[in-house]
């Protein structure tokens, strides 16, 4: 199925199954990044898992900058398909690969040069310097392709169709794991983990491009659709740069939230990294239900479609705290089973750090899914510097929050400090939703 039009039938089958695809997809590269954590923190040490780690925060923000810029022009070309305007989403698809294919490169380039400044911003531990520099060296190059990634996928997805992204990406994932099993058992460590990333970003990027342009004719920019359309450029650059910043502030939180917990030892930093991952896997299904509900505003809106994309959000707020209330509840049940995934259970400081932790975060999983909603609204509304407002208001707070109390709390202020921001997030966030709606369905 080429693309799927929201504009009719039933709004949760649309949600749903434009949803579930969306998160199998992403589950399969938070597997690969669960797989990988797994095999470094078993196979090779505790030093290379805690050295990914710390590259971590860093690869998210230079990934989320430039996913961002994808998330908004995978708006506009929503907006295109839904009004049935073939020609302009042709364009916005050639905008957005000619501006953010020289970004990418640019940014690798100038991470690696960077790299050991870099490295000293993040206070990286004397003991993990080689290790986690390894790690970035081989993996910044992977920028290119996973915007590659980023742009193709958001095309597709924009017409509807999640179901090649999760078939490619699924396709990536698996390569990435049995890579990743290969080069450690063949004595590469760190650096053989960073290896099968590497790969495995490029093949995917060439299987997305390539349905583009065997299956999907109707979308493949040609001939005057790479001519500068300077009201398209403006328009990517305003709401995709809006969302790339919007984007990079969280990990730029989260980078800083790092080098609080550096200073807390190779345990801590361990035990950080193997929660980050569940706290990954936690929230992945209320991001992928809030770009569902993206997605569907944004066709409806560009179809005139009032009552529809009022029926879509109230769908999507039932389905998210739905979620949001059950996923506490596993976690809260099953983290003592979960820690042990990631960590050996004879490292008792290790998991204990991290199931205290998790402990926290079980009752706070509800607060995300709201956020999430709200985000994926304005989004879908084109109200991205909302968007940006609210993240920069709950990762500051975040921080904060970490940075007072992380000497005597421990990671414990990490959860506190999450639930604080996003709290204040849904206390200014929730009026201007409202607003919003009752404005747009009375117009």
């Amino acid at each position: 199925m080429a693309g799927i039009r929201m504009t009719e039938g039933s709004i949760p089958k649309h949600l749903l199954r434009f949803g579930l695809p969306l998160l199998l997809s992403n589950m399969f590269q938070l597997t690969y990044n669960a797989v990988d954590s797994m095999i470094l923190g078993r196979m090779v040490g505790m030093e290379a898992l805690a050295a990914s780690g710390t590259a971590g925060p860093l690869m998210n923000l230079l990934v989320l900058a430039i996913s961002g810029l994808c998330i908004g022009a995978g708006v506009i070309m929503s907006e295109f398909y839904g009004a049935g305007d073939m020609k302009g989403l042709r364009q916005e698809l050639a905008v957005l690969l000619k501006t953010g294919g020289g970004s990418a490169v640019i940014i690798a380039l100038a991470a690696e040069i960077l790299l050991r400044q870099i490295m000293g911003w993040l206070k990286v531990p004397g003991e993990l310097y080689g290790p986690a520099g390894i790690y970035l060296a081989w993996i910044l190059p992977g920028i290119p392709a996973t915007f590659a990634c980023n742009a193709l996928a958001a095309c597709i997805k924009s017409m509807g169709n999640a179901m090649v992204p999760l078939i490619t990406l699924a396709a990536g994932s698996v390569l990435n794991i049995l890579l990743d099993l290969l080069f450690v058992n063949m004595g590469l460590g760190i650096q053989g983990a960073a290896m099968a990333t590497l790969i495995s970003q490029y093949l995917t990027a060439a299987l997305l491009g390539a349905y583009l342009l065997l299956r999907l004719p109707q979308a493949r920019p040609a001939g005057d659709d790479w001519k500068t359309n300077r009201a398209l450029l403006s328009r990517t650059l305003r709401d995709g740069g809006i969302t790339a910043l919007q984007q990079a502030c969280q990990p730029v939180g989260k980078l800083m939230i790092q080098g609080a917990v550096n200073g807390l030892g190779v345990n801590a930093m361990a035990a950080f990294n193997a929660v980050t991952r569940m706290d990954d896997y936690a929230c992945l299904p209320e991001q992928n239900l809030s770009s569902s509900v993206t997605t569907f505003l944004a066709q409806n809106r560009g179809a005139g479609h009032r009552e529809r994309v009022k029926g879509g959000f109230l769908t999507g707020l039932v389905m998210e705290a739905v979620y949001g209330l059950g996923i506490g509840l596993v976690v809260f049940i099953a983290r003592d089973w979960l820690m042990s995934l990631f960590v050996d259970p004879a490292r008792t400081e290790v998991m204990d750090m991290g199931r205290e932790y998790l402990l926290y975060m079980s009752l706070f999983y509800f607060l995300p899914a709201m956020t999430n909603l709200c985000q994926g609204f304005f989004r879908g509304m084109g109200m991205m510097k909302v968007t940006l407002a609210a993240t920069i208001t709950q990762i500051s707070i975040r921080v904060l929050v970490v940075l007072l109390g992380i000497s005597g709390l421990g990671l414990r202020a990490v959860a506190f400090g999450s639930a604080a921001g996003w709290l204040v997030m849904l206390a200014w966030e929730v009026p201007l939703l409202v607003h919003t709606m009752r404005r747009y369905t009375r117009a």
